[in-house]
């Protein structure tokens, strides 16, 4: 089952080649190292350790989803059942944590791990209550909420394996938080622009139907943003109703949802830059982050 999970194997082990993802979390632990004064290879255990815990989260989160999919192939849960599948997640796990604790300064790696699964776990916690409250009055989802999701969910594992590669590298806690606010500042810029790639994105790009998460109802940040317009009442009308999609985005563009939440993404990347300026000199790494930035969220948006 992990084998499978990584792409490795179909189900039943017969060799396979499928996509493994981007490998952002491992880039961002080796760089950690790195902007440490540390060899690559110094980041090395922290990337396969990231990697372990981000498969395990995805098998958890593909059955709190009910997700059938995941890379154009059944999730594993889909292919040998709730249950094994949550074992599986529990043994990646499992393996990551033995994985630092085997490394020189171990100790404060599994703890820098275990604040960032913390983080990610009340983020996923949220990310499911939000699918539950309404589109308007008191207990509607606010932005601020969004953003504090989205920090934990996405950014708490960015920014862990960037700070687990430093902290295996010998840097000095001001380098390790550097890197740590570094990857949660890029995850919500990420996820921001993520949203709107959800609602406007061209699906030769993305690989998504266009306005699919208008479809499926999500509270994303450029829905929220414009629940808070003047017009915010007619678009919550909508999304209830299960309306027509292109109205809403029409709308939602109107209200300027889109507008607000590339501010919003652009905001974390400034940030990111000020992060990473916090970096001793090591312009080599510093220069590779600004390269994951571009790639992960500088997108046609």
């Amino acid at each position: 089952m992990a084998a499978y999970s990584f792409g490795w194997c179909e189900v039943g082990g017969a060799p396979a080649v499928a996509s493994g993802g981007k490998g952002v979390r491992q880039a961002l632990a080796v760089l950690g190292a790195e902007a440490a004064g540390a060899p690559e290879r110094a980041g090395v255990a922290a990337a396969v350790a990231v990697e372990l815990v981000h498969t395990f989260s995805l098998l958890h989160d593909d059955i709190m989803d009910g997700d059938g999919d995941r890379r154009g192939r059944p999730t594993v849960w889909k292919a040998y059942g709730t249950g094994p599948a949550v074992l599986a997640g529990d043994a990646l796990f499992a393996l990551a944590v033995e994985t630092l604790a085997a490394q020189p300064g171990g100790a404060e790696a599994v703890r820098t791990l275990s604040v960032a699964l913390g983080d990610l776990v009340r983020g996923q916690a949220d990310d499911l209550l939000f699918a539950d409250r309404p589109w308007t009055g008191p207990q509607r989802v606010r932005p601020d909420e969004y953003r504090a999701m989205a920090e934990h969910k996405t950014g708490a594992l960015l920014g862990c394996a960037a700070a687990l590669g430093a902290v295996l590298g010998g840097a000095g806690p001001e380098t390790v938080a550097a890197l740590d606010r570094t990857g949660r500042h890029l995850g919500v810029a990420f996820q921001i622009v993520d949203d709107v790639l959800g609602i406007w994105g061209d699906p030769r790009v993305t690989g998504k139907p266009v306005h699919g998460d208008l479809r499926e109802g999500k509270k994303t940040f450029p829905v929220l943003v414009a629940l808070d317009s003047p017009g915010g009442g007619r678009i919550a009308d909508l999304l209830e109703s299960g309306g027509a999609p292109e109205t809403a985005a029409s709308l939602i563009e109107e209200a300027g949802g889109r507008s607000a939440a590339l501010a919003e993404a652009r905001r974390h990347i400034t940030a990111v830059e000020a992060a990473l300026a916090d970096l001793p000199s090591t312009t080599r790494a510093a220069d590779e982050l600004r390269s994951l930035l571009d790639y992960l969220v500088r997108r046609d948006v």
